[in-house]
């Protein structure tokens, strides 16, 4: 393993979150919190140190093999999160530093879900910052700092990309990976401009429009009011709700568009899989909630955002969809395990991988029946590599053990199954509000340390789809690095 590359980009990276802090500091000036703004300093300040530091570490090369990308991938996360808690702290607003840390991973991982119990306290500078870190994690740290400025060599980029973005295979838009960074984030970039020029032209305030957009756009769900969106107006609710849905889909139909191949994007077989789940569990959601509302377009409204903010795993909610009926709720947490698309700022399984695995199944089943027949798995008329399936089945394995041990340490809290069990659904897969206790209404601050703790590995686990922090807990690395250290010594 490269450690010394490792070092070197993490320095890198540490400078970039201290020139990020620069924004919600700007903040703190305009709106004359001092105090804030010395919270901001002093982290800012630590991270140029010990950044600097660790960006001279001089490298014997800048390949990237894929465990290097993997522990590169979670140690950013894990360093980035740890420092983005420290505002918090420095400030009060968050005094508990598990609080604080548990606050910034779910804003990074666009999870969006709180210990806060009065939003609305938090000064101007630290929710923007709560906001902007959905952004920042919205298409991936990595992928941000790489459209920024050189991080490897060769095909270390493309590791990189593969290890942080969602999905269960990662391809480049065009030749060069940081190019398509480059790309990656002027599309992102470009959409939230225009939903923030949408919003602010609907009337709501400067300040809500743009933490609501980067809200938005990372699909993270952090607001500025303890109503979430229900305060707002009809027109920013449909804007929210469109952008939710758009941010929820593959950046690469984006750019096919841009590139003029519109009818190759309305082919991907994971667009019409996720649009037609949306608007169909949509209006079933509004046919079963008719007798809750006055009319129908409420109740059109109120179903087809709260379908969008589940399965975008955004976040934000309109109405308390934990008293809705049965089938609604069910379908709800349906959703939440079902997710956005691959190569989106959505969390969750993912659309085209749950294509993969029901592919998968069928022609295990055709197998079956015609033993003889050849037959192989196609997705986007693409063949699938046996890598990917095996991996895609892998990764669901991994994905309901996680969810069974982590819902067995949160039990210890006693609380009711469908809090405990919603809570674990909505951390893992980056949603936010889950039911009952952890509902629209309710939030994390009732659990207990430990249980804290277990969120703030699920939304890691989750934004990084598993394989990433795992490798942190791989024996295999910490030998390979002693064997390699004897080998230099006996030299």
């Amino acid at each position: 393993m490269n450690r010394r590359l490792i070092i070197n980009v993490l320095g890198k990276i540490m400078i970039v979150e201290a020139v990020l802090m620069l924004f919600p500091a700007i903040t703190a000036v305009i709106y004359r919190e001092k105090h804030s703004l010395i919270s901001f300093a002093i982290p800012a300040a630590m991270l140029v140190f010990l950044g600097v530091l660790f960006a001279t570490v001089k490298t014997r090369t800048n390949n990237v093999f894929a465990r290097d990308g993997y522990v590169m991938t979670a140690v950013a996360w894990i360093v980035l999160s740890f420092f983005g808690a420290l505002p918090f702290v420095f400030s009060g607003e968050i005094p508990d530093l598990i609080d604080a840390v548990f606050e910034t991973v779910s804003g990074f991982t666009t999870t969006g879900a709180s210990i806060l119990t009065d939003v609305e306290a938090l000064s101007k500078s630290m929710l923007l910052w709560r906001s902007f870190t959905h952004w920042i994690g919205g298409m991936g740290v990595l992928v941000f700092v790489m459209a920024v400025i050189p991080i490897a060599s060769g095909s270390g980029n493309l590791q990189l990309v593969r290890a942080e973005s969602p999905g269960p295979d990662v391809g480049k838009l065009v030749p060069k990976t940081a190019q398509s960074a480059r790309i990656l984030y002027a599309i992102y970039g470009g959409m939230t401009v225009i939903e923030f020029v949408m919003l602010s032209a609907g009337g709501m305030p400067l300040f809500d429009s743009i933490c609501l957009t980067f809200g938005t756009a990372g699909t993270g769900g952090f607001g500025v009011l303890n109503s979430s969106v229900a305060a707002y107006s009809t027109y920013s609710q449909v804007v929210i709700t469109v952008f939710m849905v758009l941010f929820g889909i593959n950046f690469n139909i984006y750019y096919l568009c841009i590139c003029g191949r519109i009818k190759d994007a309305l082919k991907s077989e994971e667009l019409r899989v996720y649009l037609g789940i949306y608007f169909s569990f949509a209006l079933l959601i509004a046919f079963n909630i008719r007798n809750i509302y006055r009319s129908v377009s409420q109740c059109m409204l109120l179903s087809f955002f709260q379908v969008g903010s589940i399965m975008t795993t955004t976040g934000y909610s309109t109405a308390n969809f934990a008293a809705w009926p049965e089938l609604s709720r069910y379908l709800l947490m349906l959703l939440m395990c079902i997710g956005a698309c691959a190569g989106s700022t959505g969390g969750g399984i993912k659309i085209s991988r749950l294509c993969l695995l029901f592919k998968t199944a069928h022609h295990e089943i055709h197998k079956l029946l015609h033993p003889r027949s050849v037959s192989v798995v196609r997705f986007e008329k693409k063949r699938m590599d046996d890598g990917i399936v095996k991996t895609a089945h892998v990764y669901l394995m991994l994905y309901v053990m996680i969810i069974g041990i982590s819902v067995l340490i949160v039990s210890f809290d006693e609380y009711d199954f469908t809090s405990n069990f919603s809570a674990v659904l909505a951390t893992f897969n980056n949603i936010g509000p889950g039911l009952s206790r952890v509902g629209p209404l309710g939030n994390y601050s009732i659990y207990s340390a430990l249980s804290k703790l277990v969120f703030i590995v699920d939304m890691l686990l989750g934004r990084l789809e598993i394989f990433p922090i795992l490798m942190l807990f791989n024996p295999s690395l910490l030998k390979k690095y002693k064997i390699r250290k004897k080998a230099e010594v006996d030299e």
